[in-house]
C-alpha cells in the first residue's frame, strides 16, 4: 500500500489525456479567445474529505472540463449533439485509461460507485466552445491525522530534533536562518551568526518540504551542545549507543566538509562526524566515531537528489558502526580500539571548526 497524494493523481490524469493541452487550475483561467489548440482538458483543484481520518482514506471530488471548439464553419456540417458525443467519447476513453492505470498497480486509488455526473455546456458566442464536464469522486490512501511516531513525544530516548518545517527563526526578506529550536527539548539550540546564516527554503513548485541550504563558503550552524551534554558515551568501549538521522542533498561535493561534527582538532582522533568525501571516483559520505581511521562509507551519491541517511553507533568492547541510505544498510564495521567520544568542542553543522574550515554545499 502506498501513500497517494493529490500530485500523484493529477500526474496520472495528465498522462492519460493525449488530445491536446492539459491544465490544472480554475475555469476562469481557460483561454476563451479560441486561439488554443482544442480539445483541452482542465483539472480543477478538488475539494476533499477524510471520512475515516484514522484509517488514512481521503476522498477527492474532481470536476474535469473537456473543451472542443465548435466553429461557425463546423456548425453547418456537424450537429451540436454529434460534437458533444465525440467529445464525451474522448472523455470516457480518458476515464477508462485512468481507472486501468490504478487497476494495474498496487496504489490504492479507486472511483467511488455512482459518483460520475456528466454535464454538457456550450458558450453562446458565434464560435461555441463545447464542453463536457465530469464530476466524480476518487478515493485514495493518504496520511491519517495522527501518523505513527512522527512527533518528538513518540520517542522516549530522543535527544535532539532539528527541523526546517518548524522552530526555525529566519529573517523574512532574506530567508536567512538565525536560530533552529530543538523540538525535543529547550536546552539544545542551533544558531548561526549574521555572517554565516544559511538559507531557509520553503514550500514551492519544486519542494514539498522546507529545508536549509548552505552556500559552501561561509554558511554553517553552531550549537552549544558537546557530546557529553547530549549524553553520548564517553568512549567507544564504555557501552551505550546513539544514532543520527538526517535528510541530505548536495549540489557540489568537495572532500572533507562535515554534515555534522564534534572533534577537538583536525587530527580527527576524538568525537564523531558524518562527512562528505570524494574517494575512489565517488561522491560519498563517511561516518566515524572516536577517530576518522575507524569509519564506514556509502557508495556514490548523486548530486541534486535527496537521501535519508541514518548513522548508528553501538558501543562496547567490540563496537559497531552502521550506515543506512534510504532504509538500506550500505556499510558496517566493528572495532575494538578504545577512543574518546567526549571532547570539549560543541557540535556544528556544515563546517569544521578544527583548523581546516571546510564548508558543505
Amino acid at each position: 500500500m502506498a501513500i497517494t497524494r493529490l500530485t500523484d493523481i493529477v500526474e496520472v490524469f495528465e498522462s492519460k489525456w493525449v488530445y491536446g493541452d492539459v491544465k490544472f487550475g480554475y475555469e476562469g483561467e481557460v483561454n476563451q479567445d479560441h486561439d488554443t489548440q482544442y480539445p483541452l482538458m482542465l483539472i480543477q483543484p478538488p475539494t476533499s474529505t477524510m471520512p475515516e481520518i484514522y484509517n488514512g482514506r481521503e476522498e477527492y471530488e474532481f470536476e474535469i472540463n473537456f473543451y472542443n471548439l465548435y466553429t461557425q464553419a463546423a456548425q453547418s456540417v456537424v450537429k451540436l449533439q454529434k460534437r458533444w458525443d465525440n467529445l464525451q467519447d474522448l472523455a470516457n476513453e480518458w476515464m477508462d485509461f485512468v481507472l486501468k492505470n490504478y487497476q494495474d498497480v498496487t496504489v490504492e486509488v479507486y472511483l467511488n460507485d455512482e459518483s460520475i455526473e456528466i454535464e454538457r455546456v456550450k458558450d453562446v458566442a458565434n464560435d461555441k466552445l463545447v464542453q463536457i464536464k465530469l464530476v466524480f469522486t476518487m478515493s485514495g490512501f493518504t496520511k491519517c491525522f495522527r501518523p505513527t511516531s512522527n512527533f518528538p513525544s513518540d520517542y522516549s530516548d530522543l535527544v535532539v530534533w532539528l527541523s526546517a518545517d518548524s522552530n526555525a527563526t529566519f529573517d523574512i526578506p532574506t530567508k536567512r536562518v538565525s536560530l533552529l529550536g530543538d523540538r525535543a527539548s529547550t536546552n539544545n539550540v542551533a544558531q548561526a551568526t549574521v555572517a554565516n546564516q544559511p538559507l531557509w527554503n520553503g514550500f514551492d513548485g519544486s519542494n514539498d518540504k522546507s529545508y536549509i541550504s548552505f552556500n559552501g563558503t561561509s554558511d554553517y550552524i553552531d550549537t552549544s551542545a558537546t557530546p557529553a551534554v547530549l549524553g553520548l558515551p564517553a568512549t567507544t568501549v564504555s557501552g551505550g549507543s546513539f544514532s543520527i538521522s538526517l535528510w541530505y542533498n548536495h549540489s557540489t561535493l568537495t572532500n572533507g566538509p562535515p554534515i555534522i561534527q564534534s572533534t577537538t582538532n583536525y587530527a580527527w582522533n576524538d568525537g564523531f562526524a558524518i562527512k562528505q568525501e570524494v574517494a575512489l571516483g565517488q561522491d560519498r559520505l563517511r561516518f566515524w566515531v572516536g577517530a576518522q581511521a575507524t569509519h564506514v562509507a556509502t557508495g556514490n551519491l548523486n548530486a541534486s537528489q535527496w537521501y535519508h541517511v541514518v548513522a548508528v553507533f553501538t558501543g562496547g568492547a567490540t563496537h559497531t558502526l552502521e550506515l543506512y541510505i534510504d532504509n538500506v544498510l550500505v556499510s558496517t564495521a566493528s572495532f575494538t580500539t578504545s577512543r574518546n567520544i567526549h571532547n570539549p568542542t560543541p557540535i556544528s553543522m556544515a563546517w569544521a571548526p578544527d583548523g581546516y574550515g571546510y564548508f558543505m554545499k
